[in-house]
């Protein structure tokens, strides 16, 4: 069995902003299956001191960046973890990486080393009885770990480090780099030198043994300079050691046949429960109590980069053709007023609302006829497996795991009887329209429909298939190690 400590910033259900979270909870039980035990490292915010049980202390810093540290061993929903309790980087109530007043904490920096320096350490052998054959990082929050091992003297694990959005790169002053305790030449051009700054990200780019992306279109658009966001030169130059891993989803939380948090539990073959949910969720969305209305679900950040800002301007006409949309999401404060004053304008066409509601999140994947993800890019995305799931048919931009999980309704793919969705490009209004039109004619055409429904949740979007590419990328660093 392998052993590998997953360094992460998050992990569900025990704190979550992101898909980040529902990664690092969901897969360590498919690791096992398919052959690799893993550990799960954490920062000791609240909630996950809060959630741990059988805690023994690991090992003790006598300062971590500011203050004692210790490594505490235990459980925590149900996962093996490591979590490093200090106070003095993490016990602070909210968001794990910003402030009440919405902005990033100001030592972020050295938060986010404390648990790379941690991680290092553990993979490293400072605590005995704590062997590890491979160290996986998620994100720049954890890419410090491999930056710190890079740098160890003796022996360490194969490192992998998984980039699930290239847009948060972990970006300090570089007054910050003297307070690392790395050698000079850690602050280089091949380094953590990133344009004069600190760049934690680039670090763990440029000393990972393996790099993976969340999707293999991901991976080939990064590589480019529209997507590479001033680190596709690296990831050019790493080339050899960069491949793209798609994203699976929980199938055990994510199951429209016994999910807890739907009023109609359904699978393919007894679809008729679905209309409960769709008039479940036009009552809690304020909208008009119509089965026969078209109901698009969305289930985001509000952000350009989700496309949303292509969307607010076509509600009224959306609505004016008798389509109705559930959108749940939060962000640009701006993109926030505009489709709550969407909702107001269109009342019983469009429902919004502002924040993030795990069951209602359930609802609008269970009760939406399709759902939407215009993203500009997307590294994997989780919403639309879960919308393949749960019979939503799908319409996304061709960008990143989007175009990889998703297969169009084109021609060739209707008559084939292979379709599950519907993609458009380039992310535009105009283009995004007429995917919106394809939509209305399809919705119209039940037999077509229906079997995109049928074949989206026929459609293995599971946690089985990536996990065993994990293990195979972990065993072929291994060989390459010796």
């Amino acid at each position: 069995m392998i052993r590998v400590l997953s360094v992460v910033s998050e992990m569900f259900p025990v704190v979550k902003t992101g898909g980040l979270g529902d990664v690092a909870g969901a897969l360590p039980a498919a690791l096992a299956a398919a052959g690799a035990e893993t550990t799960t490292m954490l920062p000791g915010y609240p909630a996950v001191i809060a959630a741990l049980t059988d805690a023994t202390a690991a090992h003790e810093f006598a300062d971590l960046f500011g203050g004692p540290a210790t490594v505490l061993r235990g459980s925590a929903a149900g996962l093996d973890v490591l979590v490093v309790d200090a106070p003095h980087l993490y016990a602070r109530a909210g968001n794990p990486y910003l402030g009440a007043d919405g902005r990033e904490w100001a030592d972020n920096g050295l938060r986010f080393a404390g648990l790379g320096a941690a991680g290092a350490a553990m993979a490293a052998g400072v605590a005995p009885g704590h062997d590890f054959d491979i160290v996986h990082a998620h994100d720049w929050q954890a890419a410090m770990a491999i930056v710190y091992l890079n740098f160890h003297p003796g022996e360490r694990p194969g490192t992998v480090l998984t980039v699930h959005n290239l847009a948060f790169q972990g970006l300090y002053p570089a007054a910050l780099f003297p307070r690392l305790g790395l050698p000079e030449s850690a602050f280089s051009l091949n380094g953590l030198e990133y344009h004069g700054k600190v760049n934690f990200l680039k670090g763990g780019l440029s000393y990972a043994d393996r790099i993976t992306t969340v999707s293999p279109t991901y991976a080939q658009e990064i590589m480019g300079v529209e997507n590479g966001m001033g680190l596709d030169g690296i990831l050019r130059h790493r080339a050899d050691v960069l491949s793209g891993i798609m994203n699976g989803i929980d199938d055990t939380i994510w199951n429209p046949a016994t999910d807890p948090l739907i009023p109609g539990r359904f699978g393919r073959g007894k679809m008729a429960r679905r209309a409960l949910n769709k008039a479940a969720l036009q009552q809690r969305m304020g909208l008009d109590q119509n089965p026969d209305a078209l109901l698009i679900g969305l289930v985001t950040r509000m952000t350009t980069q989700k496309g949303l800002d292509m969307l607010v301007d076509l509600l009224d006409d959306l609505a004016a053709d008798g389509i109705q949309l559930a959108l749940l999401g939060a962000g640009d404060p701006d993109l926030e007023h505009a489709f709550v004053a969407a909702a107001e304008w269109n009342l019983g066409s469009v429902g919004c609302v502002i924040g993030y509601d795990e069951t209602l999140a359930h609802l609008i994947e269970a009760g939406s006829d399709a759902f939407l993800a215009p993203s500009r890019f997307e590294p994997c995305g989780l919403t639309q497996l879960y919308a393949l799931r749960y019979g939503a048919v799908p319409v996304v931009s061709r960008v990143g795991g989007l175009a990889d999980s998703v297969i169009d309704a084109n021609q060739a793919a209707l008559a084939a009887g292979v379709a599950t969705g519907i993609q458009f490009w380039p992310a535009t209004p105009e283009a995004l329209q007429s995917a919106l039109h394809r939509l209305m004619a399809l919705w119209r055409d039940k037999q077509a429909w229906e079997r995109m429904q049928r074949n989206g949740m026929a459609a293995d979007v599971s946690w089985r298939g990536p996990a065993s590419r994990y293990v195979a990328l972990y065993k072929s660093l291994l060989a390459e190690r010796g």
